[in-house]
C-alpha cells in the first residue's frame, strides 16, 4: 500500500502543477510536439529489406551472405516470365524486352536472358538428349520435301499447293512435315482466329521439331533482372517494375498475338506483398478509425470526450514516433506494427480515465476536483497495467527475430509514453473541454443496464458450474492444441490472386522451371563433382547443375547426328528466303477447295471428315472476305493471313541452319557471362539442386531440405531461408512468451504481494491463449509469420484486463452488485472493442497473412473478454467466498 500511496502522491503533485499552470504546460507541450515532429521527419526512415529481419547471425544467414557475396547477380532479382501462343513469338519478345531493359541504366543494374547468345544459337543442339536429337533428325527427314518446296515459293499460293498435293498425291507422307489431319487442325484454329479479327500465329517450331522442346516450358521465356532498389520507399523496386510494365507494352505488336510478361521472383513477390499490405492496411485503418470513433461516441455519450481521446492518442503517436527515430532509426515491416499496438492498447488508458472522470462528475460539481480525483484513483492501476504489459513486450527484445525484437522495444516503451500523455495532457485538455454532466439515466441504455445486471448476477450465482465448464473446455482445448498447424511458407501468406504468386506457383509445378532450388558452394572442381555424384543418389533430387554441365556429353555421337541433318538439308541454302508477297492467292485457294471436294466423299474417318470440312469453310470465308474488301484492305488481309500461316517459318529454319554449325566444345568455350554465374572470382563452384517434387507442399520441402543438408549442411537458397526462418521464429516466440509470463507473474507478485491475486490475473491470460490456439485449429488457420505477432498484443491486453477486473472484484463480489456497470468494467469492454476494431478490418484483407492476423487477434480478444468477464468473476467468487460470507474479516484484512 505504501508504494501505491507514493505513486498517488507523485501523480497528485504533477497534476497540481499541470492544472495550476495550464498555459505554461500547453506551451511546453507545443514546443515538444514541434521538436519531435521535426526530429522524426529527419531521423526516422523505413527499411523494407527483409533479408536481415530474422537471426542475422545464424549459420543459415551466414551461408546466404556467402552466396550473395560470390554470386550477387542471381540474388534479390526480378524474374520475368514471357509467354505467348508460340515459342517463336516468345523468343523474339523475350529478346526485345531484354534489350530494352538492358538499355535502362536508371532502373536496372543488370539484365540477363538465359541462352540468348551466339554460343547457344550455334551449339544448342548439343545440349539436347541424344534420343531427342535423333527424334529431331527423324522429324526433319519427314519435313525435308516440304522445306524444299516451300523455300522455292514461300507464300500462300506455294503453301496451299503443297496441301493440295498432300490431299491428292499417292505419296502423302512426303508432302507435309507431320500427320496431315493434325496439321489441318492447327491451320483451322489459326485461320479461324485471324478471319474473326483475332491475332494468331502457326508455330512451325512445334510442327517441324515437335520433340525439340519440352511442352511444359515451350512457350515461356525467362529474364533475370537486378533492379536498383530504393529502400526509403515502401516499395523499393516500384520504379523498376513500372519500367518493366512500360517496356512490356512497347514489345506488343498490333497484328500478332499478345505477349504476357509476368513479374515474379523473390523481389516481385515482395513488391506485390508490400503493395497488398499497404493498400489492405490503409483500407483497414480507415475502417478502424471510423469504427473507433463510433465506439468512443457510444462509450462516452459525448463528442467532446471522443475528440479529446482521439487527440490524446494522436499526440501519443507523435511522441512514440520520436522515440522510434531515437532508438531504432529505421522501421522494418514488423516493427512498424507498433503503431497498431498503440492504437489498441494506448487508447484504453484514455478510455479508463475519461469514463472515471464522467463518473466523478456525478459527485463533484467542480471540474478540477473531478480531474484530480480521477488522477488519484486510476493512476496506480494504469501504471501497473503498463508495467506488466511492457515487460511482456520487452521479453521479445532478446530474441533473434529482429523485427519482433524491435517491435517489443517500441511497443513496450510506447505504452509508457501513451500513459504519460494520458496522465498529463488529457487532464489539461479536460480542464478546458466542456463536458455535460451525465445522469444515471442517460449514462447507459435501460435495456443494456438490465442485461448487465442479470449477467452479473448469473456469473456470480453460477460460479461453480462456470468453473467446471471452464475446466472441461480447457481439457478439450489442450487436446486441440496438439493439432495446431504451422505454415511458415511466405508464399502461402501472400494474396493468391496477385501476378507474382500465380506465376511463381505455376513455375514451381514444373521441376524444369521451379525457382525453389537449393544451392551448394564447393571449394574446388573435384569436390563439386563429388557432391553432384552424391546428390544424384537422393530420392528427392531430380538433378543437379554446375559449370561442368555446360560441357555436353556424347558430343561425338551428337555431332554425327547433326552432320546427318546437315547432309539431309544440304541442297537448301544457308539462309531461308523471306516470305514473298502474294497478290493473288485466290486461284490456289480455289484449287485447294476443289481438292477437298474431290477427296472428302471417299473419307470414312470422322476426324478427317471434320477437319477437311472445317478447312473448306475457313478457305471459303477467306474468299468471301477478299471479295468484300477494297484493294488496300485486301492486300493487308492477305499479308495478315500469310503471316498467320507462314510468319514463323523463316525464323525457325534460319535458327536450325545456324545450329548445324555446331562443333565440339570444352569448358573454355563456355561464355564468360555464364561462367560468372557458376564459378566465383574466389574459385567457388556453384551447384544448383533441382527438387523432384512440387515444393508448394511444405512437407515435401522439409524432406528435400533435410535430405540435401545431410550431405551438405551449408546448403542455402530460398527453401532454406523459408525453413530456417520458420524454426527461428518459433523458437523466438516460445522463448519470449515463457520469459514474459514468468516476468509478469513475478512483477505482479512483487507489487501486490498476494499469490492469489497473481494467479487470478494470470488465469484469464493463459486460458485465453489456450482457447485462441484451439480456435485456430477449428477455423483451419495455421500459425504463420504474420499472425504470430498477435501473441504479444493479446498478452498485453489480457494482463491489463486481468489487473483491472481483480481490483474491481475485491470490492464487488456480491451477487446483488452489478460489476459490469462500473467505469472500470465499461472501460475494459470499450477498450477491447476499440482494439478489436483496429484489427477486425484486417481479416478482410486480400493479403493472406494480414487477414489471418486480423482473424486471430479478433478471436483472441473475444476469448480475453470471455475469460475476464465470465470466468474470472466466477473463479474469484469461489476463491474469495469466505470474504463474501464474512465481510468483517474482509474489512479487517483490507485494513
Amino acid at each position: 500500500m505504501s508504494s501505491v500511496n507514493s505513486v498517488q502522491h507523485i501523480i497528485a503533485s504533477v497534476g497540481n502543477r499541470i492544472l495550476g499552470n495550464p498555459f505554461k504546460t500547453f506551451l511546453i507541450i507545443c514546443l515538444l510536439v514541434g521538436g519531435t515532429i521535426q526530429y522524426t521527419a529527419n531521423h526516422l526512415s523505413i527499411n523494407t529489406d527483409t533479408a536481415e529481419l530474422i537471426a542475422p547471425d545464424a549459420p543459415f544467414q551466414q551461408n546466404r551472405r556467402k552466396f550473395e557475396q560470390n554470386f550477387s547477380k542471381d540474388l534479390h532479382t526480378l524474374l520475368l516470365v514471357v509467354e505467348s501462343d508460340t515459342p517463336e513469338l516468345t523468343k523474339s519478345a523475350t529478346k526485345r524486352l531484354g534489350r530494352l531493359l538492358a538499355a535502362d541504366k536508371t532502373n536496372f543494374d543488370s539484365v540477363y536472358v538465359p541462352n540468348d547468345n551466339e554460343y547457344f544459337h550455334r551449339n544448342g543442339l548439343l545440349y539436347l538428349e541424344q534420343d531427342d536429337l535423333q527424334t529431331l533428325s527423324n522429324s526433319l527427314s519427314q519435313a525435308q520435301p516440304f522445306i524444299g518446296r516451300i523455300s522455292k515459293e514461300p507464300n500462300l499460293t506455294g503453301f496451299f499447293s503443297i496441301l493440295e498435293d498432300a490431299l491428292t498425291s499417292a505419296n502423302k507422307d512426303q508432302s507435309v512435315p507431320i500427320d496431315l489431319t493434325s496439321l489441318i487442325d492447327k491451320i483451322n484454329a489459326s485461320l479461324h482466329k485471324r478471319i474473326n479479327g483475332q491475332n494468331s500465329l502457326l508455330s512451325w517450331e512445334n510442327l517441324i521439331a515437335e520433340q525439340k522442346i519440352t511442352q511444359a516450358s515451350a512457350n515461356k521465356g525467362f529474364i533475370n533482372v537486378l533492379p536498383k532498389f530504393d529502400y526509403s520507399s515502401i516499395r523499393p523496386a516500384e520504379n523498376a517494375i513500372e519500367a518493366i510494365r512500360k517496356a512490356s507494352a512497347t514489345i506488343q505488336e498490333p497484328n500478332l498475338p499478345a505477349v504476357k510478361v509476368w513479374v515474379t521472383g523473390e523481389v516481385g513477390l515482395e513488391d506485390d506483398e508490400l503493395l497488398g499490405m499497404s493498400s489492405g492496411t490503409f483500407n483497414a485503418s480507415i475502417f478502424s478509425v471510423v469504427l473507433v470513433f463510433v465506439i468512443l461516441l457510444k462509450a462516452y455519450h459525448s463528442l467532446a470526450l471522443t475528440l479529446t481521446t482521439l487527440f490524446t492518442l494522436a499526440l501519443g503517436m507523435v511522441f512514440c514516433g520520436g522515440f522510434a527515430a531515437f532508438s531504432v532509426k529505421e522501421l522494418n515491416l514488423i516493427s512498424v506494427a507498433f503503431a497498431v499496438s498503440n492504437i489498441g492498447l494506448g487508447v484504453e488508458y484514455a478510455i479508463h480515465f475519461c469514463l472515471r472522470y464522467r463518473d466523478n462528475l456525478l459527485h463533484h460539481v467542480d471540474r478540477v476536483r473531478a480531474i484530480r480525483s480521477t488522477l488519484l484513483s486510476t493512476s496506480p492501476s494504469l501504471l501497473l497495467c503498463a508495467g506488466t504489459t511492457a515487460i511482456g513486450l520487452y521479453a521479445f527484445i532478446p530474441t533473434d527475430y529482429k523485427g519482433v525484437s524491435e517491435l517489443g522495444l517500441l511497443a513496450g516503451t510506447s505504452l509508457f509514453i501513451c500513459l504519460l500523455v494520458t496522465l498529463t495532457v488529457l487532464p489539461l485538455l479536460l480542464k478546458f473541454v466542456p463536458v455535460s454532466v451525465p445522469t444515471d439515466a442517460d449514462s447507459t441504455h435501460p435495456l443494456l443496464a438490465t442485461l448487465a445486471e442479470k449477467f452479473a448476477h448469473l456469473t456470480l450465482h453460477y460460479a461453480k458450474p462456470i468453473a467446471i465448464g471452464t475446466v472441461v473446455l480447457s481439457v478439450v482445448s489442450i487436446i486441440l492444441v496438439f493439432n495446431v498447424k504451422t505454415d511458415f511458407n511466405p508464399l502461402n501468406l501472400r494474396d493468391p490472386k496477385t501476378e507474382s504468386v500465380i506465376a511463381f506457383k505455376s513455375l514451381m509445378k514444373d521441376k524444369d522451371t521451379s525457382p525453389m532450388t537449393l544451392t551448394i558452394l564447393a571449394e574446388n572442381a573435384d569436390k563439386a563433382k563429388a557432391l553432384q555424384q552424391q546428390l544424384a543418389k537422393i530420392d528427392t533430387v531430380d538433378k543437379t547443375i554446375s559449370l561442368f554441365d555446360f560441357v555436353p556429353d556424347n558430343q561425338e555421337d551428337k555431332l554425327a547426328i547433326i552432320d546427318e541433318i546437315a547432309l539431309m538439308l544440304g541442297a537448301q541454302p544457308q539462309r531461308f528466303p523471306e516470305l514473298q508477297p502474294d497478290l493473288a492467292p485466290e486461284p490456289g485457294i480455289v484449287k485447294l477447295i476443289k481438292a477437298i471436294d474431290t477427296v472428302l466423299p471417299g473419307k470414312t474417318n470422322a476426324k478427317e471428315i471434320a477437319s477437311l470440312t472445317q478447312l473448306r469453310k475457313e478457305l471459303s470465308d477467306i474468299l468471301l472476305e477478299l471479295d468484300a474488301r477494297q484493294e488496300t484492305s485486301r492486300r493487308q488481309f492477305i499479308e495478315q493471313v500469310q503471316i498467320t500461316l507462314l510468319g514463323t517459318l523463316p525464323k525457325v529454319m534460319n535458327e536450325l541452319y545456324g545450329s548445324l554449325n555446331a562443333s565440339e566444345v570444352t569448358l573454355e568455350d563456355v561464355p564468360q557471362d555464364i561462367k560468372d554465374r557458376w564459378l566465383s572470382k574466389t574459385g567457388l563452384y556453384r551447384i544448383q539442386i533441382v527438387p523432384k517434387y512440387d515444393l508448394n507442399d511444405l512437407d515435401k520441402m522439409a524432406k528435400f531440405i533435410t535430405d540435401v543438408q545431410a550431405i551438405a549442411p551449408e546448403t542455402t537458397d530460398l527453401p532454406i531461408m523459408y525453413w530456417e526462418s520458420m524454426k527461428e521464429v518459433i523458437n523466438a516466440f516460445q522463448q519470449a512468451i515463457i520469459i514474459a509470463l514468468i516476468t509478469i507473474a513475478l512483477l505482479l507478485l512483487a507489487i501486490r504481494r498476494n499469490l492469489t491475486d497473481t494467479l487470478l490475473v494470470m488465469t484469464p491470460l493463459i486460458l485465453a491463449g489456450l482457447f485462441t490456439m484451439a480456435s485456430t485449429v477449428l477455423t483451419g488457420t495455421p500459425i504463420n509469420f504474420a499472425n504470430i505477432i498477435a501473441l504479444p498484443l493479446l498478452l498485453g491486453l489480457g494482463v491489463d484486463n486481468g489487473i483491472h477486473m481483480v481490483e474491481k472484484l475485491h470490492h464487488s463480489l456480491s451477487e446483488e452488485q452489478n460489476i459490469y456497470q462500473s467505469s472500470t468494467a465499461r472501460a475494459m469492454f470499450y477498450g477491447a472493442l476499440t482494439t478489436a476494431s483496429s484489427f477486425a478490418g484486417l481479416a478482410f484483407s486480400p493479403h493472406e497473412g494480414i487477414a489471418s492476423m486480423g482473424l486471430v487477434i479478433t478471436i483472441g480478444i473475444f476469448w480475453i473478454m470471455t475469460c475476464t468477464f465470465v470466468v474470472l468473476p466466477a473463479l474469484s467468487k469461489l476463491v474469495f467466498k469466505h470474504r463474501v460470507n464474512h465481510p468483517a474479516a474482509k474489512r479487517s484484512k483490507t485494513a
